[in-house]
């Protein structure tokens, strides 16, 4: 018994820790649960007072929304009642205006009819008029005509025999004056392809493909080629060829070159295109140079001071009447010193003098003058003997003979040109008038440099973008174009065409 005293007194203690700890929880959590809901309340009430916040803040924002968009509105409204009033004016306006319309229309209707009244008695009385005049003179109109026309005739026979005879002199002029322009289109249509071979250059093509490379994207390899060289290249259906096309034989055979060249290249873009073409200026400088020493040799000479040797090497380029001047000069030079020899002349003079006689016009395009006056000024400029000046300055008859030698290189001029197929007027006229175009548009202030192209029918100048605004441009043309009409004469027309051109270059370094 005593035993289970203590079982028992263990098992109740157990009872009571476990009813007093089921009270201890039960007490925690439910501290813990006010504890949680307090929390909840106030989430609850902090949302409910941002709820309220933002609801304030939409309405403040719709609400100027809302009166934003009345004023828009008010305004579009302003707006539609100005046009709608505008349009009832014009409309008002409209209608007076045909009313007006309407009303002169009237009266031009009835003006019409009055005249048609007046016209119709002023025949009848022209009518009456004539039938008293038969009855006064006792003629019919048909009689009275035949007798006025008889009694003119029999008193102006004299007169009428006069006027015959002046209108069939007038006829016969007309006659010539129309003979003599059948004869020049005759003349022009056989000059057309000898200008055709010695203008142009055709050049050939290794393939089709290559003329749209020449031609470039929206033909900008060709504009600048053609404004660097001064030529015109003609791109058209003959197969694997182009056509360069200048009256200036050395801007033409530069083209050649620099065209040569860069289709062996291959790069054909504007930047290469103006390397190539200075390189080949320069070739053809030494060309130049070249044959100004060859002419030098075969006439015999040695000693020449090198600017006048650069000079007549130009020359080769150069043609007078369709006859190569280089070869010319030469052919003077050896003609001269042949004369000399049997007349007694002295021959190096005539030799010299024949071979610089046309010196001046490998510059003639350049300075005024004619091309004898500077040619003299040239051999002045670089010391050459004034007997050697004196001889050569009278070919063309503009100075009097002042010895022998000045009438052996003036008949020696006259042999090598005179002699069969060595010259062709027309072209020399055709040339002289494409540099007069260039000369005319070159002595305008701002002008860099131009080109008369397509035969003299265009001339292309290009200015100074720094010194000449687009208005000067537009004024540079119609003076350019005024003074042609004014200084040459020319068929058809020509078109001035002003470039004002400027570029920006930077480097990447």
């Amino acid at each position: 018994m005593n035993q289970f005293i203590p079982l028992l007194v263990g098992i109740v203690s157990v009872v009571i820790g476990v009813v007093l700890g089921y009270y201890a929880r039960q007490s925690i959590a439910r501290r813990d649960y006010d504890t949680l809901e307090a929390k909840i309340q106030k989430r609850i009430s902090q949302a409910k007072n941002e709820t309220g916040t933002l609801l304030a803040q939409a309405k403040g924002k719709a609400s100027q929304i809302l009166e934003k968009a009345k004023k828009e509105a008010d305004a579009r409204r302003n707006e539609l009642f100005k046009t709608e009033r505008l349009l009832l004016r014009r409309e008002n306006i409209l209608d007076e205006k045909l009313s007006n319309y309407e009303k002169k229309e009237a009266e031009f209707r009835q003006k019409v009819e009055k005249l048609r009244g007046i016209k119709q008695t002023l025949e009848s009385l022209k009518e009456k008029a004539d039938e008293n005049l038969e009855k006064i003179s006792g003629f019919s109109k048909k009689e009275a005509r035949e007798e006025l026309f008889e009694n003119l005739e029999k008193e102006s026979q004299k007169e009428i025999f006069e006027r015959i005879k002046k209108l069939e002199a007038e006829g016969q002029e007309r006659f010539e004056k129309k003979a003599k322009e059948l004869l020049a289109l005759s003349i022009q249509k056989c000059a057309i392809s000898q200008a055709q071979e010695i203008t142009t250059t055709t050049l050939a093509l290794p393939s089709e493909e290559i003329k749209g490379r020449i031609i470039g994207k929206e033909g900008r390899n060709i504009r600048a080629f053609e404004k660097l060289t001064g030529v015109e290249v003609i791109v058209d259906e003959t197969p694997e060829a182009v056509v360069i096309s200048g009256f200036d034989p050395i801007r033409r055979q530069i083209a050649k070159v620099a065209l040569e060249k860069l289709i062996r290249d291959g790069r054909i873009q504007p930047a290469r295109i103006e390397e190539t073409v200075s390189r080949a200026e320069s070739e053809i400088s030494s060309q130049i140079k070249e044959a100004g020493e060859k002419a030098l040799y075969d006439a015999g000479f040695v000693g020449l001071d090198p600017k006048i040797i650069q000079l007549l090497g130009r020359l080769r380029f150069r043609t007078s009447y369709g006859q190569n001047v280089l070869l010319h000069s030469i052919e003077v030079s050896l003609l001269a010193s042949a004369l000399a020899a049997e007349i007694g002349g002295k021959i190096q003079v005539c030799k010299k003098a024949g071979l610089l006689h046309d010196i001046g016009k490998a510059v003639d395009h350049q300075v005024e003058g004619s091309h004898t006056d500077i040619g003299i000024k040239i051999l002045e400029k670089f010391g050459v003997e004034k007997e050697v000046i004196s001889a050569m300055k009278s070919h063309h008859e503009e100075y009097p003979y002042e010895s022998l030698e000045a009438i052996i290189v003036q008949v020696a001029d006259q042999v090598s040109g005179a002699r069969p197929g060595a010259r062709k007027d027309t072209l020399e006229s055709y040339l002289k008038r494409l540099g007069e175009l260039e000369q005319i548009a070159n002595s305008f202030v701002g002008v860099e440099k131009s080109y008369a192209i397509q035969a003299g029918r265009e001339i292309r100048v290009f200015v100074k973008p720094e010194k000449i605004d687009d208005f000067q441009a537009k004024k540079i043309a119609k003076d350019i174009a005024k003074r042609i009409q004014e200084e040459l004469r020319y068929p058809g027309e020509i078109k001035v065409n002003v470039i004002r051109e400027s570029r920006v270059i930077e480097y990447a370094k």
